[in-house]
């Protein structure tokens, strides 16, 4: 079966994407390319792109299928391309750009930027964890501003 999709996918020009998050599976379908923030940056992967693996920042992320264009917020995690096409991401979190609540992400923002205020210690485990909030946050408000244009 995965072979026949393979096939398939080489004559349709498009390749399996799936995101997974500790929640379950956020998205999968047949793809005609992903534009995924990473820790140098951003990266488009289109089909029969070469096997990878990278680390996930959080940010925006852009799912094409066509003419159809999802947008996602992302925060950390990794990203995979298979020798067999597959592209596969494991995100902490993943949120579509209809379903963020920017008053609640402002929020969430505010209060992690207070806490920080409070560590001197930039060594600190929880300053680290604070910093990736503030990032994820941030992100999530800039994708659902983009979205509600």
């Amino acid at each position: 079966m995965t072979r026949l999709l393979l096939q398939n996918n080489i004559f349709m020009n498009t390749a399996p994407f799936k995101i997974v998050t500790p929640d379950g599976v956020i998205y999968e379908d047949d793809i005609t390319q992903v534009s995924i923030p990473t820790e140098t940056g951003e990266i488009t992967i289109l089909p029969k792109h070469i096997p990878l693996v990278s680390v996930l920042k959080a940010g925006e992320m852009r799912i094409k299928k066509d003419d159809y264009v999802v947008e996602l917020a992302v925060s950390t995690g990794i990203l995979e391309v298979r020798p067999n096409g597959e592209i596969s991401v494991l995100a902490e979190t993943a949120e579509r750009a209809e379903h963020i609540d920017i008053e609640r992400a402002e929020e969430a923002r505010k209060r992690a930027e207070k806490l920080l205020e409070e560590y001197k210690d930039v060594e600190d485990v929880a300053y680290i964890r604070l910093v990736a909030k503030i990032e994820k946050e941030l992100a999530r408000i800039r994708v659902a501003h983009k979205y509600k244009k």
